[in-house]
């Protein structure tokens, strides 16, 4: 053999270039990923298309929400002539300024109200507008319209709480107050049952005596006081005649569905995908350096290298978000320097991709090196004898041979990246529509009282983990029976074609497949007289072209 072709012997018979050979097998196991890309997306789509239909079928209280935990309802007696509509329940307030306005801790009241019901730490009150009591004919000072009015509220308080303390046992506890005045003072606290503030109606919490033109918030914390445990949930709703208020029928599947995709906001889903597809181009182009590099360095280096990339993998997340947020913010020289050339990365999107880069690197890398290390190094050794540069090694060998484990670190980073949680909310903070991923939605929705959204939001979550999982095992099993099928044939082969030389699974008939899958499945065999040919030595003689010939074939698992 006089040609390059002839040097290298694939299955025992003469293969075709190199590149070309290789690149063939990876544009069928590209096609084979397409297919199981395919067939994961269809899996995906039938679990939300379940999810919803599930969700059409919960119980219409469970999709009525209206707003941060709110459910609407409505209810009436028709003994007492009372009737409550646009009802709404609200689990948590929050005590950031409305439209530059600072009014205390406070709850949003639905549209029209003029009922809203507290649960304080000492009391349980309930305020009537006065302009409502008068056109009801209602007298508060009566025991028996002060209980009709609450025993509407209680009921749908009842059935909005998901679990949660009920108003009507805090009477028991705390005992009521039915009132008409649009402010009062329990303890430590004042309650203003109706402020205005941004174009929208308020019920807020404020410290008692408070001075005038003093703001609510500065004034708590000069006193030491926690507005937020002023309250624990606050309710409202619009107070009515009986009749003017029409009994709830139950919604049909559609209504539920279209009330649900109107109400849950989907930017948590579009900030996670666009977090974890920049991230993986990242960490797929840094962790395949990082691997290359790593191995081919020396074993003390490499050991040192290889702990500084993989500590993030062991680390817990909140660690590396605090340790991201110390390097960058302005605690350090580095965060100083970003900020003074107008660089400011914490609290922004780009800091969530860089949380995403720092925990999902390590599977990359981690796949990446084992996959190169378990190639054969007498076929590399054997390339760089016929001149092969590092980076077209790199390229046209150890990234094809090594592919199928590259393809499953990918999808692997990939999950670790939409997954994130800790690192993310401790350097990128909680920004709806742009930091807000998957995870952090789960747990703001969980303590906003919206458990229903949250539970939408896990599902969803392991929706696309059962898809990384389901790819990642089509594409494995696709490798393992390609794989099998050629080492197979190559067997076959070996047997057939004269002079060919045996691997050391072929002699006395026994086929090489094993071995050569355990070799990276396309395994390229040296043919030793070919490449002395090659390297124009004689068939039998010695010398440097002998020596790098047995050396590049003598050693199918051993380094360099």
């Amino acid at each position: 053999m006089s040609s390059r072709s002839a040097v290298w012997a694939a299955g025992g018979r003469p293969a075709p270039p190199v590149a070309m050979t290789i690149w063939d097998a990876v544009a069928r196991r590209m096609r084979a990923a397409v297919r199981a890309v395919c067939a994961v997306a269809l899996v995906c789509t039938v679990a939300l298309v379940c999810t919803v239909a599930l969700a059409c079928l919960c119980p219409a209280s469970v999709w009525a929400e209206v707003e941060a935990g709110a459910e609407a309802g409505s209810a009436r007696d028709v003994e007492s002539g009372l009737g409550v509509s646009g009802f709404a329940r609200y689990q948590r307030g929050a005590a950031r300024p409305v439209a530059g306005e600072d009014i205390g801790y406070r709850f949003p009241l639905p549209e029209g109200a003029n009922l809203v019901a507290l649960s304080t730490p000492e009391r349980v009150l309930v305020y009537v507008a006065p302009e409502a009591a008068e056109s009801l004919g209602l007298d508060l000072s009566d025991p028996a319209c002060a209980q009709a009015a609450f025993d509407l509220v209680a009921a749908l308080d009842a059935d909005a709480s998901r679990g949660g303390a009920l108003l009507s046992e805090e009477v028991g506890d705390k005992g009521l107050v039915v009132t008409s005045d649009p402010s009062v003072s329990v303890g430590a606290y004042t309650y203003i049952f109706f402020i205005e503030a941004g174009g929208r109606a308020y019920c807020a919490v404020q410290p008692a005596g408070l001075a005038a033109g003093a703001a609510p918030t500065e004034a708590a914390e000069a006193m030491g006081l926690d507005l937020g445990e002023g309250a624990g949930w606050c309710d409202g709703g619009v107070l009515a005649a009986a009749d003017a208020v029409a009994p709830v029928s139950e919604p049909g599947p559609l209504e539920r569905l279209a009330a649900f995709v109107g109400r849950v906001d989907l930017s948590p889903l579009w900030v996670s995908l666009k977090t974890g597809v920049t991230a993986l181009a990242i960490t797929f182009v840094l962790g395949l350096l990082a691997a290359w590099r790593t191995m081919g360095t020396s074993s003390r280096l490499k050991g040192l290298l290889d702990s500084v990339f993989t500590i993030p993998m062991v680390l817990p997340p909140t660690v590396c978000g605090f340790l991201l947020l110390l390097l960058f913010g302005q605690a350090t020289p580095v965060g100083r320097w970003l900020v003074a050339h107008g660089v400011s990365l914490v609290f922004t999107w780009e800091a969530a991709v860089i949380s995403a880069v720092v925990v999902s690197f390590p599977l990359m890398y981690r796949t990446a090196l084992g996959a190169f290390e378990s190639l054969d190094a007498a076929m590399l050794d054997a390339a760089r004898t016929l001149g092969w540069s590092e980076g077209r090694i790199f390229r046209r060998l150890m990234m094809p041979l090594a592919w199928p484990s590259i393809a499953a670190g990918t999808v692997l980073a990939f999950a670790r990246a939409m997954g994130e949680f800790g690192c993310t909310l401790f350097f990128a903070g909680n920004y709806a529509g742009v930091t807000q991923t998957i995870p952090i939605a789960i747990y703001f929705e969980w303590m906003s009282g919206n458990t229903d959204v949250a539970i939408f939001w896990v599902v969803v979550v392991i929706a696309l983990s059962f898809a990384v999982v389901l790819l990642i095992n089509l594409y494995t099993a696709r490798s393992q029976r390609y794989r099998m099928r050629g080492g197979i044939a190559r067997g076959r082969a070996r047997r057939r074609a004269p002079g060919v030389v045996a691997s050391e699974g072929d002699r006395g008939g026994v086929v090489g497949a094993d071995e050569d899958a355990e070799a990276g499945g396309d395994v390229l065999r040296i043919d030793r007289e070919a490449l002395r040919e090659l390297l124009g030595e004689p068939a039998g003689g010695s010398g440097a072209g002998r020596h790098a010939a047995d050396d590049a074939s003598a050693h199918p698992k051993g380094g360099r």
